[in-house]
């Protein structure tokens, strides 16, 4: 009998509900489903078809490309083989992919297009073990022999017996590597993080208990599948509780096709939050009169009563009534414009989200969940759960998951949800992995109800030239709650004094500018953008200690971006990359 993990669940789905919708592409118009059987099946194909190109159990396929029925079916051919998928940002440069798949060693690449292809041809005499790339649906045949199409590469599958996988599933061993994820990498080169079977198929059948995961639940799969949250909720834990992925169109579709499925289960990260809180934010203020007064009460109403549900209790009296024609005169309405109208459980994760931004949606009655964790331990480390959430923390630990604060402040985690390692790197094992606790990197700490809260990460505290520790996190995620400020950036480590570096929100900055009769060219240099920035550090300032001031800042002349090198693929600020990419900047900031 096989052992208890995602491959074996997943081709029990095809048994118990061999009819039921697994995922659904939008297609002329509408969204096509395709049922677990046919999942399950074109899954096995693949993987057999693998199997003949030379891929072999322990071996590894990356694949590179936006979320699609490909990615996924690839990635689970792959562990069904005894193999290990390894997913690859799309915004990776033609050296990073390289770097990724020769570290890897795989011999087998799936891409989606001929953009990620060329980035391939770029780097072919680099790629001494890559034997074969694979097109995704939807890309003409190109002229190379190591190229593919989709059906090429299935009818591969004739080559291998479908006995073969069936005995591959058999012999799966729970320590075995199930999947790589490379890390987007703040510092460096990424790291292979090696999660086990053990590891994926007990955290997403501990994360189905959290949020009462149902089959006839529903989500939207838009973020990248290279991370380990996206695929807890597009792969491991659908496939663990048997309910249905649609797979956005793009990523600039996102908003659309949120709005057409009106998902029961909603994941984001913080950007992604914090766009809708502007968008409804820049509607609400439009409101007047009457109108400007019903929104207000609402969402007063919708504040407390979502306060007395994260504890666990039920609106009751006059609150219970207010609530109710609060719902019906403004959330019933509200929610299915932004797309939440099912929505049962909002999670924000991999990145901090600002308690703020969080007590505004619950006064829309909308809680987001916010969950912390790393790569390393599968996602989640704690959580904030339904009937037991504190804004401000990241909630207490996940059920079976030991967490505990090292002398120096460091989150440290053990559990069935940690990590083998780093592939091909003893040393930063040995180093994270010590007596069987993943050192984090993060500081924390917890309350007396048992509420973790994140202060920092150990390589991000500065110590300024009077030698005062300042932890930069909650200090950057206050000045992002200036209206027109995107991201926030603080230095100081080994200065005289606390400055920011401010990129602007570029949709933000649009309406206030608009709205003042300014023009949006070279606004960062605007002497009333300036007082109006001015005016948001000096209330941010007061809120901390006199050596965390932020005494002087200065406005970025672009956004940070994934293409400039200073955001990783899920939207981490690198810290190092902005430092060196705005030196000009800093050193004028400091000149005096």
């Amino acid at each position: 009998m096989p052992i208890d993990s995602i491959p074996s669940r997943f081709l029990e789905q095809a048994r118990i509900r061999p009819d039921a919708p697994a995922y659904y592409v939008r297609k002329d118009g509408g969204w096509l489903p395709t049922s677990w059987r046919d999942y399950v099946s074109e899954s096995r194909k693949a993987a057999r078809a693998m199997k003949t190109l030379g891929v072999k159990s322990g071996g590894t396929v990356c694949i590179l490309g936006f979320n699609r029925p490909e990615w996924v079916i690839t990635d689970i051919a792959a562990m069904l083989l005894g193999g290990a998928p390894a997913g690859i940002y799309t915004t990776c440069s033609p050296s990073e992919v390289a770097y990724i798949v020769n570290h890897s060693e795989a011999k087998v690449v799936v891409v989606e297009d001929e953009e990620q292809l060329d980035k391939l041809r770029a780097e072919k005499s680099n790629l001494p073990k890559l034997k074969f790339v694979v097109l995704m649906r939807g890309t003409p045949k190109p002229s190379e022999e190591w190229v593919l199409t989709w059906d090429e590469f299935l009818a591969q599958a004739d080559g291998t017996p479908e006995k073969a996988i069936d005995d591959a599933v058999q012999k799966l061993d729970p320590e075995s590597t199930a999947t790589l994820i490379y890390t987007s990498g703040t510092t460096g080169p990424p790291k292979g993080v090696m999660l086990s079977h053990e590891n994926i198929a007990w955290t997403s059948k501990i994360a189905e208990g959290l949020v009462s995961l149902r089959s006839d639940d529903c989500s939207l799969s838009y973020l990248p599948l290279s991370h380990i949250a996206e695929q807890m909720f597009s792969i491991h834990g659908p496939i663990t509780a048997g309910c249905a992925v649609y797979f956005a169109e793009s990523i600039d579709k996102v908003p659309d096709n949120v709005k057409e499925v009106q998902p029961t289960v909603f994941f984001g990260v913080p950007r992604i939050w914090e766009k809708f809180y502007a968008g409804v934010n820049n509607k609400l203020a439009d409101a007047t009169g009457v109108k400007a007064k019903l929104v207000d009460w609402a969402q007063s109403v919708g504040r407390r009563a979502i306060d007395v549900k994260n504890r666990g209790q039920v609106p009751s009296g006059v609150l219970a009534v207010e609530y109710a024609l609060a719902n019906k005169l403004i959330f019933s309405k509200l929610k299915p414009a932004l797309g939440l109208g099912r929505a049962r459980v909002c999670v924000s994760g991999a990145a901090p989200i600002a308690p703020e931004i969080l007590e505004f949606f619950a006064g829309l009655d909308i809680v987001v969940h916010e969950v912390y964790g790393q790569s390393e331990d599968c996602g989640p480390t704690s959580f904030n759960l339904p009937g037991r959430t504190r804004y401000g923390t990241v909630g207490p630990a996940v059920p079976g998951v030991e967490v505990k604060i090292a002398d120096d402040g460091e989150i440290c985690v053990r559990g069935k949800n940690v990590f083998k390692g780093y592939y091909k790197d003893t040393k930063t094992t040995d180093e994270t992995l010590i007596d069987g606790w993943l050192h984090s990197g993060d500081l924390g700490a917890f309350d007396n109800e048992g509420f973790l809260s994140i202060t920092g990460r150990k390589k991000d505290i500065m110590i300024t030239a009077g030698g005062k520790n300042i932890t930069p996190k909650n200090i950057e995620s206050s000045l992002k709650n200036i209206d027109v400020v995107g991201e926030a950036v603080l230095v100081g480590d080994r200065r005289k004094f606390i400055s920011a570096l401010i990129s602007l929100d570029p949709d933000a900055i649009e309406k206030w500018a608009s709205e003042r009769g300014l023009a949006v060219d070279g606004i960062h240099t605007n002497g009333a953008l300036r007082a109006h920035l001015q005016q948001g550090v000096d209330k941010v300032n007061e809120q901390y200690a006199r050596v965390e001031s932020v005494r002087k800042f200065e406005v970025l002349p672009r956004p940070l971006s994934i293409e400039g090198g200073e955001l990783t693929p899920t939207l981490k600020v690198k810290r190092k990359i902005v430092y060196e990419n705005f030196a000009e900047i800093i050193e004028t900031i400091y000149a005096e």
